[in-house]
C-alpha cells in the first residue's frame, strides 16, 4: 500500500469516527467474507469422497461441483451490501485431468466468474514457479505454442488472459534477497451508512514448508515464520488505520468427530497459530489440511475469534460474518459469526459456470484421446525377478532424459521408485500394447490421456549432488523390513545384488556402474529424480542432505508427455540393468 493509499485509509477511518458523534447509537457495519479453500481445480460434480460430506448424525450428502458452488455464492450474496469472496489457497495444481492437462487455465476462468477478489498463495500455486503464478496465471503471458502449450482458448472463444484477483503471500520470500516475492496483504472496503468507508486487512500466509515440498520445491524460496510475519502486517495495518483484520492462511489443522461446523479437540499448525497470533487479527480462514472445522479460540490476550477451515475440492463455503463499530473500524468480536456451510445439489446450478465446466470437459475428452506415440510392446509395472520393469526402467529414461534437456539440469543417472511407500507411486498405470476402451485409442498406440495416468503425480524432476556413498545406500535400501521396494535405473546404471547376504550388504559398490564405470563412493554425481523420492517420502533416507538441487521443467506428466512426442516410437527397455541371485 502506497503512501496516497494509507493516507486514505486514515483518512476514511477518522470520517467514520467523526460522523459517529451526533448520536449515541450507531448501527454497526455488516461484512460477510465467503471463503473456499483447497478447491484444486474440481470443476466437475464427483460422486465419490471427492463429493460427498458427512453430518455428525450419520447422513452423507452430495455436494461439490463449480456450477453449484457459482449458485450457493450467489444465494448467500444476496441482499449484502458488503460481501467478499476470496481463496485460502490450493485453487488450483488441480488433479482432475480436464485441468490438469490445460495448465489450470479452466480453475482460473471459473474463479473469475465465482467473483473472487483475492487469493492466497498455497504450496500448490507453487507447482511450477514463482513466474509462472504471476506472469501467466497472474497477466496471462503465454508461453510455448498458443492453444497448445498454454493460453488455451477459453469457453467465450478468447485465449487466457490470467486471474482478475490478485495472489498474494506475506511470508513467501526469495531466498537471497529476503523480500517478499507477491504484496503480503490487501485492504477491501466496506460501505456503512451516510457514505462511510471502511478498511477490512486481509494477511495471506503460506504453510513454511512450501519451498521444500515434494510439488512444489523451490529451491530460491525461503519461508518466514507464520505468527511473526502476521504480527509485523497486522501492526503495519493498524499504523495505517486498519482495525478490522483477517489472517487468511494456508496452514492446517483438525477438530475430529464433531463434524464441519464443530469443535471437538482441535489441534494441528494452524490452531497453534490460532493460539499465539497477534491480537490484533480478528479472524482466521486456513486450508491445507483438507479438514472442515468451526472453532472459537482465544487470542493471546483471551478474547476469542473465528478459525475455520472448509474441507476442499469445494465441497464447502466458509462464512464469516463481522460487525464493525463504524465509528473507530474495530470488529465487534462477540457479534462475530461463522458457519460453514455445504455445497449441496438442490439448488439450479448456475448456467454460466455451467457453460465453463461443459466445455472444459468435452475439451478434456478430446486432448485424451490424441495420439502421441506408438509402442512395439507392452510397458507394464510387472516386475520380472529382480524388480525391473519396463515402465519403471522407461520413466528412470524420461527423467534422465529431462534432465538432459538444460546444461544445469544434466545428471550421471536417475532412480524412480516403483512400490507404493505411503499409498502412492509415480508409476500409476500400466501402458499395454493392446487397445483399450479409451477413445482414440488403438493397438500400439500411445494417447495422451494415457501417457498423462501412467506416469507422475505433478511432482518436478529434480537434478541434485549426492555421494556415490548415497547411492550405494539407497540401492540397499531397496531392501527393508523383509520387504523388496525396488528403484528403477536409467539405462546409464548396471548392477548386481546378492539376495542372500544381510539386509544393508547386498550391493557391492563394485558392482555397479555409471556410464560404464564403477561406482566411487568416495565421489559425487548429478541424479535426476522426483522430488518426492529425493525427500525421503518414497522411504529411501540415503538421499537426506543432498545438494546443488536444480528444478528441471517440466514436472513428471509433461516430461512423460515431451518425452513421447520427440520419441514417437517406444521400444520397452530391456531388462538388463539389474541382475542378481536370492
Amino acid at each position: 500500500m502506497g503512501r496516497r493509499a494509507a493516507a486514505a485509509v486514515t483518512a476514511a477511518v477518522v470520517t467514520a469516527g467523526t460522523c459517529g458523534t451526533a448520536t449515541a447509537a450507531v448501527e454497526p457495519v455488516d461484512v460477510q467474507l465467503l471463503a473456499i479453500t483447497d478447491f484444486h481445480g474440481y470443476l466437475r460434480a464427483h460422486d465419490d469422497g471427492n463429493g460427498q460430506v458427512r453430518l455428525p448424525d450419520g447422513t452423507v450428502l452430495k455436494v461439490g461441483g463449480a456450477a453449484y458452488n457459482a449458485a450457493h455464492l450467489k444465494r448467500l450474496r444476496a441482499g449484502k451490501r458488503n460481501s467478499i469472496t476470496f481463496s485460502a489457497g490450493d485453487s488450483f495444481s488441480g488433479w482432475p485431468f480436464e485441468v490438469d492437462a490445460f495448465q489450470d487455465e479452466p480453475t482460473i476462468e471459473v474463479l473469475n466468474a465465482f467473483g473472487l477478489r483475492f487469493s492466497a498463495v498455497g504450496n500448490h500455486e507453487l507447482d511450477v514457479s514463482p513466474e509462472f503464478l504471476k506472469d501467466h496465471m497472474g497477466r496471462g503471458r503465454c508461453f510455448g505454442r498458443v492453444d497448445v502449450d498454454s493460453c488455451f482458448t477459453d469457453s467465450t472463444g478468447r485465449r487466457f488472459r490470467g486471474a482478475r484477483f490478485p495472489f498474494l503471500s506475506a511470508n513467501i520470500v526469495g531466498a537471497r534477497t529476503g523480500r517478499p516475492i507477491l504484496r503480503p496483504y490487501t485492504v477491501e472496503w466496506a460501505r456503512g451508512s451516510g457514505g462511510r468507508r471502511i478498511p477490512v486487512g486481509f494477511i495471506n500466509l503460506t504453510v513454511t514448508d512450501t519451498p521444500a515440498g515434494s510439488t512444489s520445491y523451490q529451491p530460491g524460496l525461503r519461508a518466514l515464520p507464520l505468527v511473526e510475519t502476521a504480527a509485523r502486517y497486522a501492526a503495519e495495518l493498524r499504523r495505517k488505520g486498519v482495525r478490522a483484520i483477517v489472517a487468511n492462511v494456508h496452514e492446517g489443522g483438525q477438530a475430529d468427530g464433531a463434524g464441519f461446523n464443530g469443535c471437538h479437540k482441535p489441534s494441528g499448525p494452524v490452531i497453534d497459530f490460532a493460539r499465539a497470533a497477534s491480537p490484533d487479527i480478528d479472524a482466521i480462514v486456513t486450508g491445507h489440511w483438507h479438514a472442515g472445522f468451526n472453532c472459537s479460540i482465544p487470542d493471546p490476550a483471551g478474547r476469542p475469534r473465528p478459525v475455520v477451515e472448509g474441507l476442499n475440492h469445494g465441497r464447502l463455503i466458509s462464512e464469516i460474518g463481522l460487525r464493525l463499530d463504524p465509528r473507530t473500524g474495530e470488529v465487534l468480536r462477540d457479534r462475530t459469526t461463522a458457519v460453514n456451510h455445504p455445497v449441496t445439489r438442490d439448488l439450479a446450478p448456475d448456467p454460466e459456470v455451467g457453460r465453463i465446466v461443459s466445455y472444459w470437459k468435452a475439451r478434456g475428452e478430446r486432448r485424451a484421446a490424441e495420439p502421441l506415440a506408438r509402442q512395439t510392446g507392452d510397458l507394464t509395472r510387472t516386475p520380472n525377478a529382480h524388480g525391473e520393469s519396463a515402465l519403471g526402467d522407461l520413466a528412470a529414461d524420461v527423467q534422465h532424459w529431462t534432465a538432459a534437456r538444460t546444461r544445469r539440469g544434466r545428471a550421471d543417472l536417475a532412480l524412480v521408485a516403483t512400490r507404493p511407500h505411503k499409498g502412492s507411486t509415480a508409476l500409476a498405470r500400466d501402458l499395454p500394447f493392446a487397445k483399450g476402451n479409451a477413445a482414440g485409442d488403438a493397438d500400439g498406440v500411445i494417447t495422451f490421456g494415457e501417457a498423462w495416468a501412467a506416469y507422475g503425480y505433478g511432482n518436478p524432476v529434480l537434478t541434485v549432488t549426492v555421494t556415490g556413498e548415497q547411492i550405494h545406500q539407497a540401492l540397499e535400501q531397496q531392501w527393508r523390513d523383509g520387504r523388496f521396494a525396488p528403484l528403477a535405473v536409467s539405462r546409464s546404471v548396471r548392477y548386481r545384488y546378492d539376495a542372500s547376504r544381510p539386509e544393508g550388504d547386498r550391493v557391492d559398490p563394485g558392482d555397479v556402474t555409471i556410464d560404464g564405470r564403477p561406482l566411487d563412493t568416495g565421489r559425487d554425481y548429478r541424479l535426476a529424480a522426483l522430488a518426492y523420492t529425493l525427500i525421503g517420502a518414497d522411504g529411501y533416507p540415503a538421499f537426506a542432505g543432498f545438494r546443488q538441487a536444480y528444478r528441471n521443467q517440466p514436472a513428471d506428466h509433461e516430461a512423460f508427455v515431451a518425452y513421447l512426442r520427440a520419441h514417437p516410437a517406444v521400444t520397452p527397455p530391456s531388462p538388463d540393468r539389474v541382475t542378481g541371485g536370492k
